[in-house]
Formats: structure tokens, sequence, C-alpha cells
């Protein structure tokens, strides 16, 4: 049983630590709100660590390896407090943990597209990772021209008083849309949400480019791993074929490709 208590005032805690409450209660509601805090930490420490897993075997077994960056935050008590008012949430961390489901969140970089499912289905492949929600805007994008894909799983944190579910927020995307991403950020913070049509125009097309070079780079991509592999159709036939001299037509598809 969590000993987290029901009720909580986090905003009186930043505002006045020192103000118009007992100095006893704010330091239990500090160690509640540390309490609350770990558990998150530890699962997103869990899902690191998978993926910190996969790309180490990948580089050391495999000839490519699918993850090229993994990062990841933690919600701070602000961003925290104004999610609840956008979101109406009750003080109370049942509440919180129930309405807020990105306050833990790991981060995925890879190269392609096809990596960026890859590492998806073998994380919430795992027996001990539940997939609660996806959200796919690779395959649909944000009006914006926003691109990633968005898994919130839940994995277990076991603590000394038992084990506790918690939410982890996973998003995968590619270079190209993490690199768009983070401008669209940057652009957003500096306008403070009134940005210039003109920019947003801009981003839009930014956002279609690098689409268009997410999908170059995967054909391109495919072309190399495929390279100096026969056709299926050629191969079935060579293998099918059981004449000791194969004929003439054979041996002219052949020296085509060898060409």
């Amino acid at each position: 049983m969590d000993p987290t208590p029901a009720r909580m005032d986090l905003g009186r805690l930043i505002d006045r630590a020192d103000g118009d409450f007992a100095s006893q209660d704010a330091q239990q509601l500090r160690q509640d709100f540390t309490r609350f805090m770990m558990r998150y930490k530890f699962g997103m420490e869990e899902i690191v660590t998978k993926l910190s897993i996969l790309r180490d075997e990948f580089a050391h077994l495999h000839d490519t390896n699918p993850i090229e960056h993994v990062s990841s935050r933690l919600k701070n008590p602000e961003s925290i407090v104004e999610k609840m008012g956008r979101k109406q949430c009750e003080p109370t961390f049942e509440s919180i943990a129930e309405r807020i489901t990105d306050i833990a969140g790991v981060r995925v970089t890879c190269s392609f597209v096809s990596d960026v499912y890859t590492i998806f289905d073998l994380l919430t492949g795992q027996s001990d990772v539940s997939v609660v929600e996806v959200r796919d805007y690779i395959k649909t994008p944000k009006p914006n021209g926003y691109r990633s894909l968005h898994a919130l799983v839940e994995v277990p944190v076991f603590l000394s008083d038992g084990e506790i579910p918690v939410l982890v927020e996973v998003q995968l995307r590619t270079i190209a849309m993490d690199f768009w991403a983070s401008l669209e950020h940057k652009i957003h913070y500096k306008y403070r949400e009134d940005v210039p049509q003109s920019l947003l125009d801009g981003l839009k097309e930014a956002a279609e480019t690098a689409g268009e070079l997410d999908a170059t780079m995967e054909r391109l991509h495919t072309e190399v791993k495929t390279a100096g592999e026969l056709p299926k159709a050629l191969k079935d036939e060579l293998t099918e074929n059981t004449n000791a001299v194969p004929d003439e037509q054979l041996i002219e598809r052949l020296r085509r490709l060898s060409g």
C-alpha cells in the first residue's frame, strides 16, 4: 500500500515554502512529493536501461544500430502545477497520477522511420512493459507538421513497501523529426505561443521537407542493405532449375545483373 497521503498543496509549497502553513506540514509535503516523484524517476530509468541494453546489443552483435540517442526528463514542480491548472486537476497525488501522464518522459532518436517501429516493437514486446496508449504522429502527422511516435507504457517499480506501476511516455522519432521538433519548440518559446503566421507556414513546409528526407533516406538505406542481392524470382528459378547447363536467357539475365 502506497503511504503517500491523498491530498497536497504543491502550489503553496512552491510559492510560500515558509509561509502561511506550519513548517512541519511543509516538510511532510516535501517528503511526500519527493516519494511521489521518485517512483517516476525509477520508472523512467527502467525504460532507459532497457533501451541501453538494446542499443549495446545492436552495437556489438549486429551490423547496424537503430538507436542513435536516448534522453530522459522528469517534469519539474512548476510544470506539474501549470498542467494541473490546465487540466483542472484535483490537488491529490492520485489525481495527478491519473490526469498527468507525461511526468516521466523518454525520447529515442533513430536514423530511419523503420528503426522507430523496430525499437517500439522490441521495447513493448518485453513481458514487464504494458502498452497503455499509442499515438502515431508519423502515419498521421499533427496539423502543424509534427511527426513522432508516442507510446504511453507502464512498468513496475519495486520499492521497499511493494510494487508500484508507473506510467512513462516514450517518444520515438527520426533525427530529422527531432531537429524539426527542437526548432519548433524554440520558436514557440521565443514568441510565447504568439508565433507569426509566416513562421508557422515555414515550419509546416520544413516538416514536409523533413518527411521527404526521411522517405528518401529510407529508400537509400533499403537499397544499400539489398545491394548485390538477386531478385526473388531469379533466386527461385536458380534454386528450382535442375538442368546441368542454364539456358541462354538465364545467362543473359545474369550478365545484366552483374553489368
